[in-house]
């Protein structure tokens, strides 16, 4: 059996005011294009679909119309992350076509999606069923009052507790279906910050108490096959040590010794500049090949890259000659390093980057030790303004920008003393 994993489609975002829908849409044709190429028997998408929980008109049009056409080829589950309503994500659960679940509710996360083959599997493929326990995001408030053994006894309030109780189910469900005879596989599909794993810039935090994490280890010993996480918007593999078969304490008795392949699928569009040597993807996961390890297990599809995300630093003539030429088609951040900034710096950037969505000047600083400098009623306001400008800009301001700094004073006095 074959699954599809993705994650964190964050489908209204934008990067930095550019709308990202039309690409948020070719991405997800290729998405159906690659469930129907490659006769996928589930397709996981482990949270943040939508970018906000009340999310634009056009992104829930797009979800409905992506779904849709995911199930003709395959089934599809979707769980909610930080940045979606799992409510509003998960009210017509009950009136979907077959094929498609929404696994919203905190309350399920011990029973399991059973699915068989997919729709496009052929007719001698084989494979046992395939167990699917798709976590929604476990907000610890809430989560430590409905997954604890005693309503009156809350869990910690820590993503760490609450993950470990979901887990506790999920184990004691899959034990008791093993007992019983099962001997497919079993994914879990959840929406954390997982230790080990490498952040970006983009993701939205979600620290309560200081306790924002998930120890790896917690996925260990349960039995499961593999773990489709979304969060983390870089593709990555996590390393989780094995544990002791039997292991007991707080997480209760462990069945099996093994530990389970886990992995980021990441985004499929960049939303910061932190993420411009990411190559972004979506995993095919082989599950009958995640034995020895699994390092073969998963391959890792590129996703269509709608525009390079690239940054470009250097002097302002330098970029706007042959070194800034293999990025004039490119989303790029723009660093000019001259020692004064240069004039309509802004205007000439854009005119030779089209698509520039940040510009900066930095100019080089000297290596000398910082100083901190007390700002009194005994100093000139003058020279306080020839000083800011000089710790900004790299040098002392001109003859012409003392006498603007000057003007502005004086006005701004003239008028404090009329008001």
């Amino acid at each position: 059996m074959r699954i599809l994993h993705t994650s964190d489609w964050h489908l209204g975002r934008t990067l930095h005011g550019v709308d990202l829908l039309d690409h948020q849409a070719a991405h997800l044709d290729h998405l159906v294009e690659l469930a129907r190429a490659e006769r996928v028997d589930a397709v996981l998408v482990a949270g943040d679909v939508y970018d906000r929980a009340i999310p634009p008109v056009e992104a829930v049009a797009l979800l409905s119309d992506a779904v849709d056409r995911l199930a003709e080829h395959t089934h599809v589950v979707i769980t909610p992350g930080n940045h979606d309503s799992a409510i509003r994500l998960g009210f017509a659960e009950r009136l979907l076509r077959p094929g498609v679940h929404l696994r919203t509710r905190v309350a399920d996360v011990g029973t399991p999606v059973v699915l068989g083959p997919g729709p496009g599997a052929g007719e001698g493929d084989e494979g046992g069923p395939l167990l699917v326990y798709a976590l929604p995001y476990l907000d610890p408030d809430a989560a430590r009052h409905e997954l604890a053994d005693d309503r009156s006894v809350p869990l910690a309030r820590s993503h760490e507790a609450v993950m470990g109780a979901a887990l506790r189910r999920v184990g004691a469900d899959l034990a008791a279906r093993r007992a019983s005879g099962f001997v497919g596989r079993a994914v879990v599909s959840g929406h954390a910050f997982v230790v080990g794993g490498e952040p970006s810039e983009s993701e939205r935090d979600i620290r309560v108490g200081g306790v924002d994490s998930v120890p790896a280890g917690a996925f260990a010993g349960w039995g499961i096959d593999y773990v489709a996480l979304g969060h983390l918007h870089g593709p990555q593999r996590v390393p989780v040590p094995d544990v002791p078969r039997g292991t007991g304490g707080a997480d209760g008795e462990r069945p099996d010794a093994g530990a389970p392949v886990v992995r980021y699928s990441g985004s499929p569009l960049a939303f910061s500049f932190s993420e411009v040597r990411q190559r972004k993807s979506t995993a095919l996961v082989d599950l009958d090949r995640l034995g020895a390890g699994g390092h073969d297990a998963v391959e890792l599809v590129p996703a269509p890259v709608p525009r390079r995300l690239a940054e470009v630093t250097g002097p302002l003539d330098d970029l706007l000659g042959a070194a800034g030429e293999p990025h004039v088609d490119d989303w790029v951040r723009v660093v000019v390093t001259d020692a004064a900034r240069p004039a309509e710096l802004y205007a000439r950037v854009k005119e030779r980057f089209p698509h520039a969505l940040q510009v900066t000047h930095r100019p080089p600083q000297p290596a000398a030790r910082e100083t901190v400098t007390a700002v009194g009623p005994g100093r000139d306001s003058l020279d306080v303004a020839r000083d800011f400008v000089e710790h900004v800009s790299g040098q002392a301001p001109t003859a012409a920008e003392v006498r603007v700094l000057r003007d502005a004073l004086e006005g701004a006095l003239a008028a404090e003393r009329s008001a």
